[in-house]
């Protein structure tokens, strides 16, 4: 056992609503046991405003939240990721990168709310 927070990468294509979601609310009920982060294979570069809207009604700070591209989980700089979970079918059949550390994979199929 280690004295971090478990870290959890949510990642997606787009990155604008399901992993920023999954992230947040992972983060949020975790109390500092869990820390997790977001990206997408192709960022769309904003995340989705109605995403925003929803974290911000159940009390989520959302400035920090940004789209961004799963390679900022590659470097020896990155932070350590104990678990990557895809949420949408393009993520779990897009061959991932390499993350420091080998950590676990899972995939949730969510549908995505910004398509709606």
């Amino acid at each position: 056992m280690t004295d971090r927070p478990f870290s959890i990468l949510v990642l997606c294509t787009g990155n604008s609503a399901r992993s920023i979601l999954g992230g947040a609310i992972l983060t949020a009920f975790g109390q500092g046991r869990i820390v997790a982060y977001s990206a997408g294979s192709k960022p769309k570069g904003i995340p989705h405003p109605g995403a925003l809207r929803l974290l911000a009604r159940k009390g989520i700070d959302t400035s920090s939240f940004r789209s961004k591209s799963w390679n900022e989980f590659t470097g020896t700089d990155a932070p350590p990721i104990d678990l990557a979970i895809t949420v949408c079918g393009n993520a779990a059949g897009e061959a991932c990168p390499v993350f420091m550390g080998a950590p676990l994979k899972a995939h949730w199929g969510l549908p995505d709310p910004a398509d709606v």
